[in-house]
């Protein structure tokens, strides 16, 4: 189209997250891509403000340039003036003057100097057109001051008032005029756009934009690099939750880089992975990374753009992540800080929401979009061969390759749109000494519950969701001996299976229909079916993900008749051991005697100290299940708290009462031929054994200690120093002088290697 006979860009308004976004598409522009640069460009905003409202404005070439909705209603006001000035034509005859008092002599240049003022250079550059007004106000009161009585008006000087304050109660104008003031020489006007305007620059192929904040506000938490992308953590003056930052490099490279980048893109972007591929990423990913080298070695060589093989890398990277990966949303599934990743419908009208390990719930500064949402949506249908649709709203599987479990729901049962929450596990699993040096559970506790696995009690971990429980059972899983088989049933993969076998364990995973899926397929194997199957697989230890529903009668069944094997483990939902009998026996129906076959309850619950915003994961209840009750067992003092949480101490202590009318401790004595004070020295040797991993590791600050595949190796030891021993002394062994020398070896072979493998970490 063309205004004032000039050109303007093509553009188009298109709606995103409830957001107008103005793209002008700037490929073909003769003039510069950037409102604070170039005038032409000013124009065509301008232009085009005044036939359509937006919230964002986005000039695109290889790259763009997205101006946010503060930036975009400063050019709104703008154009707004324009039509103002136009439709009251301040230019006018009527605004020139007084010809009866002073004639016509001026009113010609008046005109002239309005138009310029408030059409001519204000479409271009407002700043100038108001400075320009400043200038013709003081040189008219100059003229007046030198002009007789009896001819001097002031109509054109009262007009010309009247422009510059409707041109201040603009933003831009009004920030302007506030720097204006303050120097004593008017600066260019580019660098006064320079310090309202700055764009956010990304990939045109890119949807998300990136939000940050005036830093100086915030306080810097912290900050670490995911890959080559940094993150940082900022707590804000009046918000609730902590601010996630991420600045990946595709966000902030040279226009060079922008170009050779884009070009990629639009070779590659015609391949469509199939199912075998989608699949298959992680595998498949450094074989189209190196494809996309080549490509970007061609085409900056084409270009005559220097390019170094960090550069190639780097973008082959970023491609990578464009096409065969996940886009922005990798980055956030890379952080293994990050435990759950929030998109709420509307896509697009409000930011990403993380929850942080150590930080919480954050907001993140992405605002994703509806585009890269129904992108994500068509490659899990692909990857997971289900319908999602209006008949099947949800849609639920596991991103094997990224550790993570992702639930996408859309209308009618989300009625504002598709929405997703992912669920990222941790790669390796949480070990005892982990939780002990956060407080979760003290060294006696752990103890406590490892001498339980040793001697093959039934156990329950219960709490709410983000409680931790999941995490307990894959430590305690752990603590099995590796000379036993160990069976885990999950609908969703969150215990580090893969992991524990590199460890050494022989696990063996059944994978059963997810409880929220709606669309069934053949394939899919129901949680009681899988169960039965389950313990036809052999003398094993059974660890069940979640007992949710029909399976827990077969569970109980199993665990009555001894038919299960050794230990038997699961976790459930509730806040207490109360609540668990109440949810085993009342909704999923297992009759009271069987539910007397579990032997012990851990509550798990996040604490809010003081009333504090910040949760802390805490164990605060080992209870016993008694055997000798009917109807109810809080009633007939069936549970026994052997462990209870003090939150005002905030530790785990022992009810030493209650375990002297423990039943579980008077089974395991005359099943195991130990007395009271051997079960004890064992389950001392055990927490003091961790406890003692816990301050080395803060000694010398090497967190890498507790993780598995260190803890793991210290437990064998263990459990081999003390076989020794009860060979050559039997039951008369000194459990101190294994401990001793179990230390001796930690302090001289294990705490070796983990500090060399520290220092080649760096």
């Amino acid at each position: 189209m063309k205004i004032g006979g000039l050109q303007v860009g093509d553009w188009a308004v298109k709606e995103s997250g409830g957001k107008q976004h103005l793209i002008f598409d700037c490929r073909n522009c003769p003039y510069g891509t950037s409102f604070v640069e170039d005038p032409h460009c000013r124009f065509h905003i301008f232009a085009a403000l005044l036939e359509t409202e937006a919230d964002l404005v986005v000039l695109s070439e290889v790259y763009e340039r997205v101006y946010n909705e503060a930036q975009t209603k400063m050019m709104s006001e703008i154009a707004k003036l324009m039509v103002k000035f136009e439709t009251e034509a301040i230019w006018s005859y009527a605004h020139l003057g007084d010809p009866k008092i002073e004639g016509e002599e001026f009113f010609g240049e008046r005109h002239d100097a309005l138009v310029k003022v408030a059409h001519d250079i204000l479409a271009y550059d407002p700043i100038a057109a108001y400075v320009l007004c400043l200038e013709e106000i003081k040189k008219e009161r100059n003229r007046l001051a030198k002009t007789p009585e009896n001819t001097r008006a002031e109509i054109y000087l009262n007009n010309l008032v009247a422009l510059r304050e409707t041109m201040e109660r603009t933003e831009l104008i009004g920030k302007a005029r506030d720097i204006i003031m303050r120097l004593r020489q008017i600066p260019e006007t580019t660098a006064l756009y320079h310090s309202f305007f700055e764009a956010q620059i990304k990939p045109s192929f890119i949807g998300s934009r990136l939000l940050f904040e005036e830093m100086e506000k915030l306080e810097l938490l912290d900050e670490y690099n995911v890959g080559q992308s940094s993150v940082q953590i900022f707590k804000h003056p009046s918000k609730t939750e902590k601010l996630y930052f991420i600045n990946p490099p595709e966000y902030s490279l040279p226009p060079d880089k922008y170009f050779v980048l884009s070009k990629t893109r639009e070779i590659v972007a015609t391949y469509q992975p199939g199912k075998a591929s989608l699949s298959s990423t992680a595998k498949s990913r450094k074989y189209f990374e190196r494809i996309y080298q080549a490509s970007i070695r061609d085409i900056s060589k084409q270009a005559n753009i220097k390019m170094s093989p960090e550069d190639v890398n780097q973008l082959a990277e970023i491609v990578a992540r464009y096409t065969v990966g996940y886009g922005i949303l990798e980055i956030l599934l890379s952080d293994r800080r990050i435990t759950d990743i929030y998109l709420d419908a509307p896509i697009g009208q409000k930011k990403v929401y993380i929850v942080h390990s150590k930080y919480g719930q954050c907001e993140t500064n992405i605002i994703y979009t509806q585009d890269e949402a129904n992108a994500l949506v068509s490659k899990m249908r692909a990857m997971s061969g289900r319908p999602f649709d209006e008949a099947h709203p949800v849609l639920d599987l596991d991103l094997a390759e990224l550790e993570t479990r992702v639930a996408v729901i859309g209308p009618p049962l989300s009625p504002d749109g598709t929405a997703f929450a992912f669920r990222l596990h941790k790669v390796t699993p949480w070990t005892l000494p982990q939780f002990i040096d956060a407080k979760m559970l003290t060294p006696l506790a752990a103890g406590l519950l490892s001498f339980f696995i040793d001697m093959q009690a039934t156990m329950l971990i219960t709490g709410s969701r983000g409680s931790g429980k999941t995490s307990l059972a894959g430590s305690l899983m752990l603590e099995i001996p590796q000379n036993s088989r160990i069976i885990v049933q999950e609908d969703t993969m969150e215990i580090a299976v893969p992991y524990m076998k590199e460890l050494g364990f022989n696990v063996q995973r059944l994978k059963t229909r997810s409880p929220i899926s709606i669309s069934k397929t053949e394939t899919e194997v129901a949680p009681e079916e899988s169960l039965r199957t389950a313990l036809r697989l052999g003398d094993s230890a059974l660890v069940i993900g979640e007992v949710r529903s029909k399976e827990a009668k077969v569970l109980y069944e199993a665990m009555r008749v001894g038919a299960a094997g050794n230990i038997v483990m699961g976790t459930i939902h509730g806040d207490s051991a109360y609540s668990v009998w109440d949810r085993v026996v009342n909704d999923l129906g297992v009759p009271n005697t069987s539910f007397k076959a579990t032997d012990v309850v851990v509550v798990a619950r996040p604490i809010r100290f003081a009333g504090s915003l910040e949760r802390h994961r805490r164990i605060v209840q080992i209870t016993e299940v008694g055997k000798h009750w009917t109807e109810d067992p809080e009633k007939e003092h069936g549970l026994l708290d052997l462990m209870t949480y003090d939150a005002g101490k905030d530790t785990l202590e022992l009810n030493e009462a209650n375990i002297k009318k423990s039943e579980l401790f008077e089974r395991i004595m005359s099943v195991s031929g130990l007395s009271a004070k051997q079960i004890w020295a064992n389950i001392e040797l055990k927490a003091n054994s961790k406890e003692y991993l816990v301050q080395l590791k803060n000694k010398y600050k090497i967190p890498l200690l507790l993780e598995s595949e260190n803890t793991v190796l210290a437990n064998n030891k263990l459990l081999l120093i003390k076989e020794n021993a009860l060979q050559k002394y039997g039951a008369s062994a000194n459990l101190d002088s294994v401990l001793g020398e179990w230390k001796e070896w930690v302090s001289s072979v294990l705490l070796k290697r983990v500090l060399g493998a520290q220092m080649k970490k760096g």
